[in-house]
């Protein structure tokens, strides 16, 4: 005799438990309205022009890196296309701020890790802390750091920390990296913004002094083995030339806050400034952004506020191992350099051989953006400064995605009377799955909306429609199964389970067709064919889910009555309807 479903009641609690919970993060998220789309909403129009006349390679690669950069957090739908020779437009649904967007798709992101060799705070190549060079100008403290071997002991938390400038966009700063990976620390950068011409002083300091200093990279730098250019870098942070000393003297940051134009070349030291306008003299690069492997954000364990992890190739945890270990317990630091501004100087501890962190006052969107931008990599190319930004309205008209949706609402009556028809009793469980599955979607799309970026578009809304069918399907599947059985003489409480097990198997196999297909779409297709995608995809895993732990619970808790089970005229198992006239056995008969 086949087995009774084990305690249909407790899955049918759990599962409306879920989604009471799934509502809770929507109200505590605020938003009950989706997010739409371009052709639904409307949005902001981007139109950058490149610099000078690049080639259609670069063109294009820098397309696919600002089309990997808005939408690689989420399916945000946005357009990125090629216009011409020199023009790339892209277009971001919603109302977002213009001024983070432009930033987001124009960032170089060229990242680039540095030795310190002077500061503000310190004499040049000593690493004291204790003759400031300009006084006025010291920071209150400096930040550490401490290991990332999970093994070793924890670091003790720095004894100061920068009090940082509020009210800036993107703030964020000091390495840091979960458990005992790096202490935290207390700097913080904002948002690279447009930056005016660099004054004289700082032209001149940005400029190579005459002369090869003594402890920089020869040349033909690019010759050097990484151990000896490491090596390089390390000799001029313990003793820069005199040149490139008397050049830091002489630089002067903007006095607004904003960052000057410096040419960061990896082979040669830099001058530049730091988020709060300190001033820095850097070694060459030791470690590039090439080095990088991924870039993500996130809360870390036992804190509050959001951080960016960057995780290096092998060469690039060698030489920050190499590099936190040459100056751990000195007071000297490195620098980790964003587009030539120096967004983090922590000291260390000890020996660091994980991965790093850049810690600071981050919003989730500030983190969002600066992973996303390091993740997908510089730009080939360079733009204008000053690309037009401009609001367009929906490409479609309301009275459109009305039309659409009053067909989606037509069709879903539509397949519910057919249901309640044709299986009477039985349809009231179809009626229920749509109704659970309507809010499970509806649920799904808010939340995603608000973390993952999601937008409905009416490509997107046509996969959800489509998914009425779907779920439409599974309930024909496993009731025709049930009747099946019941036709064999079987009670409805054995046909249920009998029938489960082959409609499920059935069931499986449709739906992981449906996902395939959704998955190729979401993966090769852009714009608002991956959104279709994804809808499908989505609505066909709320299927699965509303047919595992709702549809066939309720059946099988509906069987426990008499009604269904004894064949009800209007239960849609009577003998009539399922064209028999064997009277179905009662609960526990024959299996």
């Amino acid at each position: 005799m086949a087995a009774n479903s084990a305690r249909p009641g407790r899955t049918l609690v759990v599962f409306f438990l879920a989604l009471g919970i799934a509502f809770g993060l929507v109200a505590l998220a605020g938003s009950w309205k989706p997010q739409l789309g371009l052709d639904l909403q409307g949005g902001t129009r981007i139109t950058l022009v490149a610099e000078g006349d690049p080639s259609e390679e670069s063109l294009e690669e820098a397309r696919g890196i600002i089309d990997q950069r808005v939408n690689g957090s989420g399916v945000t739908e946005s357009e990125v296309t090629r216009q011409g020779n020199r023009f790339i437009v892209v277009e971001i649904p919603g109302d977002s701020n213009r001024r983070d967007l432009i930033e987001v798709v124009q960032r170089q992101a060229q990242l680039r890790f540095r030795l310190v060799a002077c500061d503000q705070t310190t004499v040049c190549g000593t690493g004291a802390a204790t003759t400031p060079l300009d006084p006025s100008a010291a920071p209150t403290g400096l930040p550490t750091a401490g290991a990332s071997d999970p093994a070793a002991e924890p670091t003790a938390e720095p004894t100061g920390a920068g009090e940082g400038k509020k009210g800036k966009k993107n703030q964020g700063a000091a390495n840091r990296a979960p458990l005992s990976y790096l202490t935290k620390a207390g700097e913080e950068t904002p948002a690279p913004s447009e930056t005016p011409a660099p004054s004289d002083a700082a032209s001149d300091a940005t400029e190579s002094p005459s002369g090869s200093p003594s402890a920089t990279p020869s040349e033909d730098a690019a010759d050097q083995s990484d151990e000896e250019r490491f090596q390089s870098a390390l000799a001029f942070m313990n003793a820069p030339d005199q040149s490139y000393v008397d050049a830091f003297n002489a630089f002067q940051c903007p006095a607004d806050g904003s960052q000057p134009q410096v040419e960061d070349n990896p082979d040669q030291p830099l001058v530049t400034c730091g988020v709060e306008g300190e001033k820095y003299l850097l070694s060459p690069a030791i470690i590039e952004g090439t080095d990088l492997t991924d870039a993500s954000h996130g809360i870390p364990q036992g804190d509050v506020n959001y951080v960016v992890t960057l995780d290096f190739n092998g060469h690039g945890r060698q030489v920050f191992a190499d590099a936190t270990g040459a100056i751990a317990g000195t007071n000297q630091r490195f620098a980790i350099v964003l587009d030539g501004a120096v967004i983090s100087a922590p000291t260390a501890e000890q020996r660091i051989t994980g991965s790093a962190q850049i810690f600071g006052d981050f919003t989730q969107q500030d983190a969002a953006d600066l992973a996303t931008s390091l993740k997908f990599g510089s730009l080939p190319i360079a733009f204008e400064d000053d690309p037009s930004a401009e609001t367009v309205g929906p490409t479609l008209a309301g009275d459109q995605l009305r039309a659409g949706l009053t067909a989606g609402a037509f069709g879903l009556a539509l397949v519910m009377l057919y249901c309640l028809f044709y299986y009477r009793g039985l349809g009231i469980v179809v009626l229920l799955s749509l109704g659970v599955a309507a809010l499970w979607t509806y649920a799904l799309v808010l939340l995603l909306s608000e973390t993952a970026g999601f937008v409905l578009t009416l490509p997107g809304i046509a996969g959800l429609i489509i998914a009425v069918g779907v779920t439409a399907d599974s309930f024909i599947i496993f009731f025709e199964r049930i009747r099946d059985e019941m036709r064999e003489g079987k009670s409805m409480r054995v046909a249920v389970e009998s029938g489960w097990k082959r409609a499920k198997v059935t069931r499986l196999a449709a739906n992981v067709v449906s996902l395939l297909s959704a998955l190729i779409l979401y993966i090769f297709a852009t714009g608002v064919v991956k959104g279709f995608g994804f809808a499908l995809g989505l609505s066909t895993l709320i299927d699965l889910a509303v047919l595992f732990w709702f549809t066939k619970p309720a059946v099988s808790f509906l069987g426990r009555y008499k009604f269904f089970n004894g064949g009800g005229k209007l239960s849609g198992l009577s003998a009539e309807t399922l064209g028999t006239d064997v009277e179905p056995v009662p609960a526990g008969g024959r299996a």
